[in-house]
C-alpha cells in the first residue's frame, strides 16, 4: 500500500497530535521524522487529484522490504482452514471454509503503513510449503505485464487437493488527504476433492492510506468483495467499512452469506482481531478467526538463498534495496531502487518482445502453464516442483524434500 504521510512533523516527546488515532492499532500508523515529511511534502507539490500513482516514484522510506510477488503469499498463511475441505459432504460449509481461509489472510502485514516494491515485468517469486502433517504446497508468482502492472500467481498443494489461481491489478490514485489503491482481479480457488463445484472466485477489497497531508497516517481496507461458487448458488458480501470522520471504528467487516435467495447467516467483526459467522437459523455463532489466538500460526515457507536465485527471483532481484531498508541507509536505498528500474528500462529501450515463463493469458486470464497433473498426489507434487523450479537458460536446480 502506498505510505506516504503529513508535513514534515519531527518525532520527539510524544504529545496529543502525535498520539495513535484512537482505536486503531498502533502497527497500522506511521509518523515520518522532519526529512521524511519534507521530501513528502515535495512529492505531494507535483500531484493533482485524481492522478495515477502508477508512474510516480516513491521514496524508499515508504517501502515493505520485498516485491509484491511474495506479499501475495499472506494469503496462504493459514492453509489449515481449509485443508481437508474434500472431506465435507455440505457445500455450504466447504464455502464456509474458503471464506474462512480468504479472510484470515490480511491480519499479515508489516508494521506502519508500507507498500512493497513494485514487480518489473519478468520478476518472479517462487517457495515451498512444509507442513505439520508431512504435506507441502507450492506457490509461483510472475509479473506478467508492467503497464499496467499484472501479477499472476499459483498456488497448489496436491496432497490436500487445493489449487488457488489468480491474479492482482492495483491502481493508486492520489485523491487529496489520501491515496486510494484499488485491487482489481481475483483469487480462485479450487478444492481438487470435489471437481464438482468449480471455482470459487473472491475479489479483493480496496486499500486506503489515510492523513498524509494532515492527521496521523492510517492504513484502512475500503469496500466490498465479494466471494462466490456459481455451481452451488453460493455467495458472501463482505463489506470492509472505513472508519467515518466523527464516527465508526477501524478495521471492521460487516457481510451476509446466501444461498440463491435463502440467507445462511451474517459475517461481522474486525479483520485485524476477531471474525465471526452468526447462523441464521439458530442465532449461534462460531469463529471464523481469531487473530489473537491464531495469528502467529503462519505456516513457515521455504524460499532458495539468494545466492542460489535466478537474476529475476524477487529476493535476489531486490536485495541491495532490502539490505539498505534493513540498515536504514535511504541513500543506499535510492540508488539500489533505481538501478534496478533503470536496467529495466534499457532492456525495454532494446525493443526485444517479453516472453511469460509461467503463466499465459487465455480467455482474458493468466493461468499457470502447467495444465494436466497426475492424479496420484505424490506425482503431481513431483511433477508441480520440477516445473516451479525448472532451469532457465541461467540454471536453477530445484529444492530438495
Amino acid at each position: 500500500m502506498m505510505g506516504l504521510f503529513t508535513k514534515g512533523r519531527p518525532r520527539g516527546p510524544s504529545s496529543a497530535a502525535d498520539k495513535v488515532p484512537e482505536d486503531t492499532n498502533p502497527d497500522d500508523t506511521s509518523i515520518l521524522d522532519e526529512d521524511e515529511g519534507s521530501i513528502i511534502l515535495s512529492l505531494i507539490s507535483q500531484l493533482r487529484v485524481g492522478m495515477d500513482l502508477s508512474k510516480v516514484t516513491f521514496p524508499t522510506f515508504v517501502l515493505e522490504p520485498r516485491s509484491m510477488l511474495e506479499r501475495i503469499t499472506d494469503f496462504m498463511a493459514h492453509p489449515d482452514l481449509i485443508f481437508g475441505s474434500e472431506q465435507c459432504a455440505d457445500p455450504e460449509e466447504r464455502f464456509i471454509r474458503v471464506l474462512q481461509y480468504y479472510l484470515a489472510g490480511w491480519h499479515v502485514k508489516p508494521k506502519g503503513v508500507k507498500k512493497p516494491y513494485n514487480p518489473v515485468l519478468g520478476e518472479f517469486f517462487r517457495c515451498r510449503y512444509d507442513y505439520s502433517n508431512g504435506t507441502q504446497g507450492f506457490y509461483i508468482a510472475e509479473q506478467v505485464s508492467h503497464h499496467p502492472p499484472i501479477s499472476a500467481f499459483y498456488y497448489i498443494s496436491p496432497a490436500n487437493k487445493i489449487c488457488i489461481v489468480g491474479e492482482l491489478r492495483p491502481k493508486s490514485k492520489f485523491l487529496g488527504n489520501s491515496v486510494s489503491t484499488t485491487m482489481e482481479g481475483e483469487n480462485r480457488v479450487t478444492l481438487m476433492g470435489h471437481p464438482e463445484d468449480g471455482e470459487y472466485v473472491v475479489t479483493m477489497p480496496n486499500m486506503y492510506a489515510r492523513g498524509i497531508l494532515f492527521g496521523k497516517m492510517v492504513l484502512e481496507l475500503g469496500d466490498t468483495c465479494t466471494a462466490r461458487n456459481d455451481a452451488h448458488d453460493l455467495q458472501a458480501d463482505i463489506e470492509f467499512k472505513t472508519k467515518g470522520f466523527f464516527s465508526g471504528t477501524y478495521n471492521a467487516i460487516a457481510g451476509r452469506v446466501k444461498h440463491g435467495l435463502t440467507e445462511l447467516g451474517e459475517v461481522s467483526g474486525k479483520w485485524s482481531s476477531l471474525m465471526e459467522f452468526k447462523i441464521a437459523k439458530t442465532g449461534e455463532k462460531r469463529t471464523l478467526f481469531d487473530v489473537q489466538k491464531d495469528g502467529d500460526h503462519v505456516a513457515p515457507k521455504w524460499v532458495a538463498p539468494e545466492d542460489e536465485q535466478e537474476q529475476f527471483e524477487s529476493r535476489r532481484l531486490w536485495r541491495d534495496l532490502t539490505n539498505a531498508i534493513v540498515t536504514k541507509d535511504m541513500d543506499a536505498a535510492t540508488e539500489a531502487k533505481g538501478a534496478v528500474e533503470n536496467a529495466q528500462r534499457e532492456l525495454r529501450a532494446t525493443g526485444v518482445q517479453h516472453t511469460t515463463r509461467f503463466f499465459e493469458l487465455r480467455d482474458n486470464r493468466w493461468i499457470p502453464r502447467i495444465h494436466q497433473l497426475p492424479q496420484d498426489p505424490q506425482e503431481a507434487t513431483e511433477a508441480v516442483q520440477a516445473w516451479i523450479w525448472s532451469r532457465s537458460s541461467e540454471g536453477s536446480n530445484p529444492p530438495s524434500p
